[in-house]
């Protein structure tokens, strides 16, 4: 087995290359397969609104521009795995077994934290958000096409992202700059951490919409710190 110390630089880089390429390569193979459903996946995605006969385009290019941005959503979910995977084959030769098997482990639970998170934000975020934003004023709404589709994707892409949490903070006590026991110490100030990331996020900024947000972040903090404490245990 090739150590990974005994590369050069420019194998390095060569290896790296590679697996960009094949990361790259299985994005644009999944955007591609997501063209085939991706009419479908519009009319999904404006039913929290009330159904695609609720939204209007006004621009000759604007249901292009949705068709294409909802598919390389769906593809870069699609492809998710097949990235997460280059990165281990990358990563791979200068890891000891245990922790081959470990992060091998991390990639399909990766893709369902993503998931998760896209799965959260549609199903709790975008019911509870909507009937606040387009009530506002008491004036009667209704929604552009590619404004909706826009805000929804970036609501889904920024929450699955933050659902990576305990992966994230796992790497983190892996290089021992964190441990289980300095998160849990903490949990005031990540509490307000949580808070400020839930305000950001969210789209419509009240109470109640950030309490929904917030309970799973609280909940993937207390995940981050079992993973913490995996990655690296203590007698404490």
């Amino acid at each position: 087995m090739t150590n990974i110390k005994e590369m050069g630089i420019w194998d390095h880089v060569s290896e790296l290359r590679s697996r960009l390429f094949y990361a790259l390569l299985s994005l644009v193979i999944g955007t591609l397969a997501s063209f085939y459903f991706a009419q479908t996946l519009i009319e999904i995605l404006a039913r929290p609104i009330g159904g695609i006969q609720n939204v209007v385009s006004i621009e000759v290019t604007e249901n292009v521009g949705v068709f294409f941005r909802v598919s390389l959503l769906s593809g870069f979910i699609i492809g998710l795995p097949f990235v997460l995977f280059q990165l281990y084959k990358f990563i791979a030769p200068g890891l000891f077994p245990n922790e081959k098997r470990l992060l091998l482990l991390f990639i399909p639970i990766a893709t369902f934290l993503f998931v998760g998170g896209v799965a959260f934000s549609y199903l709790v975020m975008l019911p509870t958000a909507l009937p606040f934003l387009v009530s506002v004023l008491g004036v009667q709404t209704l929604p552009r096409l590619s404004n909706y589709i826009d805000f929804v994707t970036n609501l889904m892409f920024w929450i699955g992202v933050s659902f990576e949490t305990p992966l994230i903070v796992f790497g983190l006590a892996k290089f021992k700059l964190v441990t289980a026991k300095m998160l849990l110490k903490q949990w005031r100030f990540a509490i307000v951490i949580i808070a400020v990331v839930a305000a950001v996020v969210n789209p419509t900024h009240d109470p109640v919409n950030m309490s929904i947000l917030m309970v799973p972040l609280f909940v993937l903090y207390l995940l981050s710190c079992l993973f913490a404490y995996i990655a690296n245990p203590t007698k404490e």
